[in-house]
């Protein structure tokens, strides 16, 4: 009855927010769609500019492609350093079959502004943080700036609520559930006909704790996502502090250049987790598990950036990355990132690769009883993206449209105290799903545990289709299979940094409940 009625207080609030989150999130920024745009640079600063337009022809029931054939380029400088440029498109015509005379003009602008603050311009704080600018251009431009509540703030504390929710909800798994069942463990006085009362009266995750620790299917390939996603934690983490101290959304590149060489510098970890989970399991294949760990993950993005080049060079886009980045790419991953993670495998093997099981494991496999359908391995799975992904809802509105929409993206210290809180409640989901599992008989968690966690980029996906047909007026093949293609290399990165985190967090909850058990 306790529980039942925290739920369901839990389960109005939820709603509420997630009315108050949709009005705050849309409302303002219903009626502006975002226009595809052209994106340049000149001595590091961003310029965009509409190519075209699409226009309604009155004449007729079709649209109109029209194309700007003049662009005005405003530059600011300050002595002999340039502070800012604007690019304003002006003459469009109708794009038909012919000749079309481009032409452009430039004008010099004095400014005072130093050289070190030409980047604040480019920072919407309206955007971010929506603060009030008092800009009484229409009724529209009012219900977008007058949200004095600020979005992120609002997004963190709703982070908050879920995460005490969930911390009580597994400790209350632990302090009142098990206890209970402790207690029958604890038992060493009882006469013989109460320890056969409650052996007969056993039933749950106790009745599995002989197969609740036999070695997962596929050892080899959960050992290299395990490892890899436990690296991606690490490689968030310390980009994040990175762009929050040495603000990098000032070079071009920077972040990417970055994220490449954190990478490569963090490889270690990967092994380590990797390895040391594949030796632990009494895997053999060791080297196949290390070349694995190693290799997963880059490959993946290899085989997409490789694709979305070749469709880049078809059309003859700039978006085309040059051979000569792709060498210096394979070279640091071969040189650095793969001797690491086979040093990282080395070392995992012999420090924390003994296994140290609690329960001893049973020769003959448990029979796996057919449970309801809400207690099935892909039914958790499917519902355990269901939160993380809510904590991080707001957050990936901010990335997309920082990303797809040209805005400099600098609210780091918000992208912060999110991923905590990301992996927080990763971890309190899938503990939870794991206890249901277990209660359900079913000894095979260690995927299940994973996938619920990673399910959080199934619905990451799913939102960025919405997003493309709502939010952007992207079309074509080139821009559609870059769009998704770049958003399918973040959400498998985000799938196995969440599922590392949730399998990681359910070892430790097997292990503790498991550990103050009697097993024969």
């Amino acid at each position: 009855m306790f529980f039942g009625g925290w739920f369901s207080v839990y389960l109005f609030y939820q709603f509420f927010v997630g009315m108050l989150t949709l009005y705050l999130l849309f409302f303002p920024f219903f009626l502006y769609s975002f226009i595809p745009c052209g994106e340049y640079t000149s001595d590091d600063l961003p310029l965009w500019g509409l190519v075209g337009d699409l226009q309604h022809d009155i004449n007729s029931d079709n649209n109109k492609h029209f194309i700007y054939t003049h662009r005005i380029i405003n530059v600011k400088y300050n002595g002999d350093q340039i502070i800012h440029i604007n690019l304003i498109q002006d003459s469009p015509k109708s794009l038909e079959v012919g000749k079309l005379e481009m032409t452009y003009s430039v004008s010099w602008i004095s400014t005072n502004i130093t050289f070190a603050q030409r980047f604040d311009i480019y920072l919407d704080y309206p955007f971010f943080e929506h603060q009030d600018l008092k800009m009484n251009v229409s009724e529209v431009e009012y219900f977008r700036t007058a949200n004095v509540i600020s979005l992120h703030w609002f997004s963190i504390f709703n982070l908050f609520m879920m995460v005490i929710f969930l911390t009580g909800l597994v400790t209350m798994i632990l302090m009142r559930t098990l206890r209970n069942d402790y207690a029958k463990y604890a038992h060493e006085d009882d006469d013989l006909e109460t320890q056969e009362k409650d052996i007969s009266e056993e039933s749950g995750w106790k009745l599995v704790h002989g197969d609740v620790f036999r070695h997962p299917r596929n050892l080899v390939l959960l050992s290299a996502v395990v490892g890899t996603g436990a690296q991606l934690v690490m490689l968030v983490l310390l980009v994040i502090l990175l762009a929050i101290i040495r603000m990098l959304y000032i070079g071009r590149g920077a972040i990417v250049t970055t994220f490449i060489v954190c990478y490569a510098l963090t490889s270690f970890i990967s092994g380590y987790v990797g390895g040391g989970l594949y030796s632990r399991s009494s895997g053999e294949s060791w080297i196949k598990s290390m070349v694995l760990t190693a290799s997963l993950f880059p490959f993946m993005c290899f085989g997409i950036g490789f694709i979305l080049n070749i469709i880049a060079i078809f059309y003859g886009s700039l978006a085309a990355i040059p051979f000569g980045t792709m060498v210096v790419v394979f070279i640091i991953w071969a040189f650095i990132s793969f001797p690491l993670a086979l040093l990282g495998t080395v070392v995992g093997r012999n420090w924390s690769g003994t296994p140290n099981n609690p329960c001893r494991v049973k020769t003959i496999p448990r029979l796996i009883p057919d449970k309801k359908w809400y207690l099935t391995p892909s039914v958790i799975s499917l519902m355990g993206g269901l939160l993380p992904f809510g904590s991080i809802f707001i957050e990936t509105y901010f990335l997309f449209t920082s990303f797809w929409n040209y805005k400099v993206y600098y609210v780091y210290g918000f992208m912060l105290l999110v991923f905590l809180l990301l992996i927080i409640v990763t971890i309190c989901v899938t503990i939870v799903g794991t206890y249901f599992l277990l209660n359900a008989e079913n000894y095979r968690w260690q995927w299940t545990s994973f996938f619920s966690a990673a399910s959080t980029a199934v619905y990451v996906y799913l939102y960025s289709i919405y997003y493309y047909y709502v939010k952007t007026n992207m079309s074509g093949f080139f821009q559609t299979s870059f769009y998704f293609g770049y958003t399918l290399m973040f959400c498998l990165g985000l799938g196995i940094l969440c599922g590392a985190v949730g399998y990681l967090g359910s070892t430790l909850f097997v292990r503790r409940i498991y550990s103050n058990i009697k097993c024969d």
